[in-house]
């Protein structure tokens, strides 16, 4: 394609009279698109409570075999189905929230310019990183006991379907909490908080603990 027929197919401008016309509207989706944490981040409000205590209970959950996982079906022990299952009533129990209350603190500490002295801004992130600590417990004996074997090419896999994704879950999240306590803003707001609710999302998407 010449540089003449690669200009003849770009967008003509919008005359000026229209987009003079349209710039109220553009102004008012701005504001309307605007992060609602902008109007509702408050430094000054009470940390959140602890999350609820997760007792695990027997139930009739089963882990699923997707391709290619349905090859792994044999080598699947009870131990990684009993730690998948009890995980699951946790990121079924706990996760949103935690992640509600992970995001509130970074709202409000943005909100506060980064200083963790203004109003209860430390002290929600005492909280946080309690409510943290408490589910890092819960997940690392179970996200530590999944079968992880090697394959043709040695690289690790996991052999239960979505092993891997509350693996790095727990991983991640104990990086958050780690950054939380250490006023690392970048562990707030940075990757470490993606990567957990990428994990957290795939598991959602997955319907693993359904």
């Amino acid at each position: 394609m010449t540089v003449t027929s690669r200009r003849a197919v770009l967008p003509r401008p919008l005359p000026r009279k229209l987009l003079a016309a349209a710039a109220p509207f553009a102004l008012l989706a701005t504001a309307l698109l605007a992060p609602a944490w902008r109007t509702a981040a408050a430094p000054d409000d009470a940390p959140d409570p602890p999350l609820p205590v997760i007792a695990p209970a027997a139930s009739n959950w089963m882990p699923k075999f997707p391709f290619p996982y349905d090859a792994n079906r044999k080598d699947v022990t009870d131990a990684d189905v009993n730690a998948e299952r009890e995980m699951c009533q946790w990121f079924k129990a706990d996760y949103r929230e935690l992640i509600r209350q992970i995001d509130r603190l970074g709202f409000n500490l943005d909100e506060a310019n980064n200083n963790w002295t203004v109003g209860q801004v430390q002290a929600q992130a005492d909280a946080v990183a309690a409510n943290i600590d408490r589910s890092e417990d819960f997940l690392a004996l179970r996200a530590q006991a999944l079968t992880q074997s090697k394959d043709f090419a040695s690289d690790t896999h996991f052999n239960i379907y979505e092993g891997e994704a509350f693996y790095r879950l727990w991983t991640h999240l104990s990086n958050v909490g780690v950054g939380i306590r250490g006023h690392n803003t970048s562990w707030v707001f940075g990757p470490s908080v993606e990567r957990v609710k990428h994990w957290g999302s795939q598991i959602h998407r997955s319907h693993v603990c359904d």
